[in-house]
């Protein structure tokens, strides 16, 4: 686990909105995407619409967290979904529980 790369990540607001919004995806898109949900993930244009910026400051957003491991990455056809690493998350909340 690198610790620096997770508080990087996590030090931008915009970057904890989108772990916000990976934690539920279907609470914070419209119901007519629902049927677009892959359980527990969203697609890199859903993530974008979210954060209102533009396609390459969410890619470098979305870019920072997949190097601190805090999320991951599969691709189906041409989509991108990305999905918290939920296991490296409570690692870390246990770090700072020892650590702190």
């Amino acid at each position: 686990m690198d610790t620096e790369a997770i508080f990087k990540a996590l030090a931008n607001p915009v970057r904890r909105q989108i772990l916000q919004w990976l934690r539920a995806p279907e609470q914070y898109l419209p119901v007519e995407l629902h049927d677009c949900i892959v359980p527990g993930s969203m697609c890199a244009g859903h993530i974008e619409r979210l954060g209102g910026v533009s396609q390459s400051t969410m890619s470098n957003h979305l870019s920072v967290l997949q190097q601190a491991g805090l999320i991951t990455v599969h691709k189906r056809g041409q989509w991108s979904y990305f999905t918290r690493n939920e296991d490296l998350i409570q690692q870390y909340i246990e770090y700072l529980k020892d650590a702190l």
